[in-house]
């Protein structure tokens, strides 16, 4: 029990999210912050520090990470906030759904 109205609803929470963690760790890099390393090297540049926020973003928000990027220092607490946001949307969705599954049907 899917409408296109809740699944167009989840685009637009994770692209929310998604956007808006990647400029989390962009404005960090500009204001002299590491949140992360790339293969143990500062990002330098703001295009490809904007490039690599928004990398390190999705993959954090929809997977544990390649490794390839490495979040150090407040960083770290930045991708576990938006892990755990990553991971709860989904099941909140679900339940949502579920919820109003079976209140059309009681």
């Amino acid at each position: 029990f899917l409408s296109w109205e809740s699944f167009l609803y989840l685009i637009f929470i994770y692209s929310t999210i998604f956007l808006g963690f990647g400029l989390v760790y962009f404005i960090f890099t500009q204001n002299g912050f590491t949140p992360f390393l790339e293969n143990g090297k500062k990002v330098e540049g703001k295009i490809s520090s904007l490039q690599t926020s928004f990398y390190f973003s999705g993959i954090t928000l929809f997977s544990v990470g390649y490794g390839d990027i490495v979040p150090i220092g407040i960083g770290r607490i930045i991708a576990i906030i938006e892990a755990l946001i990553g991971y709860t949307v989904p099941a909140s969705f679900v339940v949502r759904t579920v919820v109003d599954f079976r209140k059309e049907r009681g």
